[in-house]
């Protein structure tokens, strides 16, 4: 799962990938297996799925409202600024990105700092998903179609390892799965109490907070994130304002052609190529 693929980027594997490539049989008869079968092909992509692409990116929290449109490389992933809080970046934000890009191209130590960022929220969500099947008490809601809804709500005898842990094991809410890949298509989940860092000492998360992931297949059988909302608020030491308030959405997937190295993608960003392929118009009103 790509982002942050965040807080959320969702056992032991369990399927092997003659499973994954043939058609089910039939479906899986318990909630418990649904999830754990979900989890298995989720993990296995993560390590599986090495295909590269460019979309755009529109991302909302307290202090920015910005779209980009982003490209997926081997030695790094680029990005570049097209809209900021509903208008286009000014000449010296322009600049800056370019700046930031030429560095990614050029600079080792900065791409090797980007990429361990990267695989540390990797790493997270993947801790995460490996949680769901064991944290949760899960019971299948209704099938429609293709897709099983199924509800969660926190299994008693769960004994968080972690904070990120102990977040997650204090939510409750529904996952959408599409039954005929077992793939995860949505996430909902709500808190239902406060939850305490050390005894309130470090800090806590306020009762209410939400998030939303909304996953497709954006072609070629390869999932991605394309929607992640998070609300969720709180008090740290000192009395800082702590949590996420933050919207992504997105779209206009495209696949990156295997011979696109860093180089080749920071020339297709500055000549406008990722644009006129993603559909952008980067002089509206021109």
């Amino acid at each position: 799962m790509r982002k942050k693929s965040g807080i959320f980027c969702f056992l032991p594997l369990f399927l092997s990938l003659p499973l994954l490539l043939a058609p089910l049989q039939a479906r899986a008869q318990s909630a418990d297996e649904i999830v754990r079968k979900v989890v298995g092909n989720e993990l296995w992509a993560d390590g599986h799925d090495h295909s590269r692409w460019m979309y755009r990116d529109a991302y909302k929290s307290p202090d920015k409202d910005i779209v980009k449109m982003a490209i997926e490389t081997p030695q790094g992933n680029l990005s570049m600024v097209i809209e900021d809080h509903g208008q286009p970046p000014s000449s010296q934000e322009h600049q800056a990105d370019l700046a930031r890009i030429q560095r990614m191209v050029t600079d080792p130590t900065f791409r090797a700092q980007q990429k361990k960022n990267e695989q540390h929220d990797g790493q997270q969500a993947r801790d995460m998903l490996q949680m769901l099947p064991d944290a949760f008490v899960w019971t299948i809601v209704n099938r429609s179609g293709d897709d099983v809804t199924l509800s969660f709500h926190p299994n008693p005898n769960f004994s968080p390892g972690s904070m990120n842990a102990k977040v997650l094991a204090a939510m409750s809410g529904t996952m959408v799965v599409d039954e005929t890949v077992m793939r995860l298509k949505a996430l909902r989940g709500h808190l239902d109490q406060p939850v305490e860092f050390a005894w309130g000492l470090l800090g806590h998360l306020d009762a209410g907070g939400v998030f939303r992931i909304e996953r497709a297949d954006i072609g070629d059988g390869s999932w991605q994130i394309t929607g992640m909302h998070v609300h969720i608020s709180g008090r740290a030491l000192f009395f800082k304002t702590i949590g996420d308030q933050e919207d992504e959405v997105t779209s206009d997937y495209h696949p990156v052609p295997a011979d696109v190295n860093i180089q080749k993608a920071a020339e297709m960003l500055r000549d406008g190529e990722v644009a006129r392929i993603l559909g952008i118009d980067t002089h509206p009103g021109a």
